[in-house]
């Protein structure tokens, strides 16, 4: 049985927000690598203290960072 998928939205948050990745990958205090992970869905288990970096960084709340994709879309 397929449940869905999370989808992070941090690669449309950076535009909406007009922050580099540069920037971003500062404040947050990621590495880039880790931050175009992100931004390209590669991540296969999320990281709660790296959720709450970005969150902090992008002053947005967690339900801009990630959705809930349902099977059937």
């Amino acid at each position: 049985m397929s449940y869905g998928k999370i989808r992070i939205k941090l690669d449309e948050l950076i535009k909406q927000k007009g922050i580099s990745k540069n920037r971003l990958s500062h404040k947050a205090e990621m590495q880039r690598t880790q931050l175009n992970n992100y931004c390209n869905n590669k991540i296969t288990r999320l990281d709660t203290d790296v959720l709450a970096r970005l969150c902090t960084a992008l002053d947005c709340r967690i339900e801009d960072l990630l959705e809930f994709v349902p099977e059937d879309e």
